[in-house]
């Protein structure tokens, strides 16, 4: 049975301040978040500090998601896109240094008219000097790749994983609600779930969590389309906590739901049957 099951939203759920972020998370039964910079970073070091100390105060994983053009596997690996895609995973990195987040999730990027072999080598390979650089900075955190919901492109569960393998320090982020589109709809047996996460049990570390990302999901074609509220599609949290407790390996939930109340929905599921993070904190 997993040994402990954290559900948080994808956004911080104030920007103003680290106390009034953290008192959010707690009133409303969270026991973990992501830094939310796929648009831009928002968060300044001092910040991040703060927000650090108190996540490890009320025991509050936190994750960064990095921004969206902060990906590796380009082309050319010169230029002003791939620099900024460099600058925006190094600074996420030590956003995630100062606050003690346990991951940075990015995507694994295109494949630009190139074979799928051809796409991944280029993405290893870039984020193997990504890697000296944070080194270098003392910022070589953990990175999750991302499952995408695009069929046709980089980013299946497949893909992700081969780049876990191939590096010791990137871990498989289980986006459920992309893998739920991009199979017209087949998550919704436990089954399936469990197919996945012990596919990823196999590449991670011994102690890190499952970092998975979870919303309900509107598909075509086999392609997302967009996040929808809790119940309005076909993907269900039950399938996932009856998949998750076939595993000892922790679990970190973020819900990328576009209401609150959906991202409740989802927490009850998860953390049915266990201590919430609501009666902690009480």
């Amino acid at each position: 049975m997993a040994e402990r099951i954290r559900v948080g939203p994808a956004r911080m759920p104030s920007r103003d301040a680290p106390e009034a972020a953290i008192e959010l998370l707690l009133e409303r039964g969270y026991a973990a978040c992501e830094i939310d910079f796929e648009s831009g970073f928002w968060m300044d070091y001092p910040f991040a500090e703060r927000l650090g100390e108190l996540a490890r105060e009320h025991d509050i994983a936190l994750s960064v998601h990095a921004p969206l053009f902060g990906f590796m596997g380009h082309v050319e690996p010169s230029g002003r896109k791939f620099t900024s895609a460099v600058g925006a995973l190094d600074r996420s990195a030590g956003i995630a240094a100062a606050s003690g987040a346990e991951v940075v999730v990015f995507h694994p990027g295109f494949l630009l008219e190139r074979s799928r072999e051809d796409a991944l080598d280029a993405v290893v390979e870039q984020l193997g000097t990504l890697r000296e650089r944070l080194e270098g900075k003392d910022r070589a955190v953990p990175f999750g790749v991302e499952v995408m919901g695009r069929v046709r492109d980089l980013g299946s569960l497949d893909d992700v994983l081969e780049i876990s393998r191939r590096t010791s320090w990137v871990r498989p982020v289980l986006d459920f609600a992309h893998m739920h589109a991009t199979s017209d709809g087949a998550y919704v047996v436990p089954e399936l779930f469990a197919g996945a996460l012990e596919a990823a049990d196999e590449v991670l570390h011994p102690g890190a969590p499952f970092h998975i990302h979870f919303s309900d999901i509107a598909f075509a074609n086999r392609n997302e389309t967009k996040h929808l509220p809790y119940g309005d599609g076909t993907l269900r949290a039950d399938p996932l906590r009856a998949a998750l407790d076939r595993f000892e390996r922790p679990a970190t939930v973020i819900s990328e739901s576009p209401d609150e109340r959906s991202s409740q929905a989802i927490r009850a599921v998860l953390v049915a049957g266990g201590e919430s993070s609501a009666s902690r904190a009480a």
